[in-house]
């Protein structure tokens, strides 16, 4: 991880760690498994604990999306640990089209919103992830405000459901979770 930091450089998003929330999506999909073979967005994916999962559990094609390139090599090593393949894209939430949307079958995210910024594109993101058939969008978060008025803004116009979560495995970790589409 040293050497990856010195060659890599820090994330400047934030993508800088393994965050809490992806245990609230690991567990999550453990009890609401993806179908097999199912193609994955992870969203802000960091270094991508929650698509890596999603591949090695449910054999998905996942593409790992950040606007931070420096956190690829990130991802890359944890893919290779799990014996897993990740694609990459660098990306800013408001670039990614309806029709980008339309390649995937399930769009996941952990700690992304964590501005107050990032409420509106990820709606957006989520509204027409929705419109181009994209079967489930699923975040996690530890309940930070512009998550939570995300969504709550999602429950009400896009028919999501908002739900407190909590995990003790592999470690203690409580938020809220947004699922739009196959609950």
């Amino acid at each position: 991880m040293r050497k990856l930091r010195r060659e890599a450089g820090d994330p400047s998003l934030h993508g800088n760690k393994f965050w809490k929330s992806s245990c609230l999506m690991m567990d999550y999909l453990q009890r609401n498994p993806l179908k097999k073979g199912a193609r994955v967005l992870d969203l802000g994916c960091g270094w991508g604990l929650g698509g890596i999962f999603c591949a090695k559990h449910f054999d998905a094609k996942v593409t790992g999306l950040d606007a931070d390139p420096s956190v690829f090599p990130f991802l890359q090593y944890h893919a290779e640990l799990n014996e897993v393949a990740v694609k990459t894209w660098r990306c800013f939430y408001e670039k990614v089209r309806k029709q980008d949307l339309a390649g995937f079958d399930a769009v996941i995210g952990t700690d992304i919103c964590f501005w107050d910024k990032l409420e509106e594109p990820l709606y957006n993101l989520t509204r027409r992830a929705m419109q181009a058939g994209v079967g489930r969008v699923v975040l996690a978060d530890p309940g930070r405000s512009p998550f939570r008025r995300l969504a709550a803004r999602a429950e009400d116009k896009l028919d999501a459901t908002y739900r407190e979560w909590q995990v003790s495995r592999p470690m203690k970790a409580t938020g809220c979770l947004m699922i739009a589409g196959q609950r």
